[in-house]
């Protein structure tokens, strides 16, 4: 069966200007445009579109996801597979957050007890499966399965205190790269401080700290265009001097 641009845009829930970005993009094109100049969809588009659909829901960027359906190597039955998985952690984990809301309201009701623990399950737990979504196939590939598992299991692991004790770290970091990078000095006292905050914040998240893992994770910082991203947003050059701070810091600078 062959559509139109507005007829699979309703049948899928996506609207006709959606499709036409796809196409414009090179992630999804029609099967072949009409004599009136209209785009045509058949089958392989369908299936095509349910793909890009599935990763877009679990938080895949549309440049990744092009990378992906778009290989010569792209196996749809597969791809499905690894969809069910990945939905089935994601409901999980939304199990476990509604579970958290329901026993609030009953505690808030007078009608159950709850521990200060209990009122943080789920979220720890939604930290690593973004954590995955995002980079887990990468960071296993560039640290290896044990690494990462036992990275996830020390943040299940994590206290209330811990938890904020990190998230505390987190914000500490950013204001003082911030000041450190206005200095231009990775090398300089604000600099090196902020590349000590990192350390102590990935000692919440590492099973074990390493100077040459953390030079590693800083040059990852400068190769991959997300984390590149995440830093630069205010400042744009603050990925290349964090990398330099922490190479400084770690003495292994070439």
């Amino acid at each position: 069966m062959e559509y139109t641009v507005q007829k699979l845009g309703q049948m899928a829930g996506v609207s006709t200007r959606t499709l036409r970005y796809y196409d414009e993009i090179g992630i999804l094109k029609p099967a072949r445009i009409n004599s009136s100049g209209y785009r045509i969809y058949g089958q392989t588009e369908v299936n095509q579109l349910q793909q890009i659909l599935f990763y877009k829901e679990l938080g895949v960027s549309l440049e990744n996801i092009k990378e992906i359906v778009t290989a010569p190597s792209f196996d749809v039955e597969n791809a499905l597979r690894e969809h069910r998985a990945k939905l089935l952690t994601k409901k999980a984990q939304l199990d476990a957050l509604i579970a958290n809301v329901d026993k609030t309201i009953a505690l808030s009701e007078g009608r159950i007890t709850m521990s200060d623990k209990e009122k943080f399950k789920g979220f720890k737990q939604k930290l690593i499966d973004d954590n995955e979504a995002k980079y887990g196939q990468e960071i296993r590939d560039k640290y290896g399965y044990e690494v990462v598992n036992k990275s996830n299991q020390k943040v299940k692991g994590m206290s209330e205190r811990d938890y904020e004790e990190a998230t505390k770290l987190a914000n500490e970091l950013t204001e003082t790269l911030q000041i450190a990078f206005r200095t231009g000095d990775p090398a300089g006292a604000s600099a090196q401080k902020a590349a000590d905050l990192h350390r102590q914040w990935l000692c919440y998240y590492w099973d074990s700290y390493s100077k040459e893992a953390h030079a590693g994770l800083g040059q990852m910082y400068v190769d991959d265009p997300r984390f590149t991203a995440y830093y630069d947003e205010k400042q744009p050059g603050t990925a290349v001097f964090l990398r330099d701070a922490i190479l400084v810091y770690t003495g292994t600078q070439n």
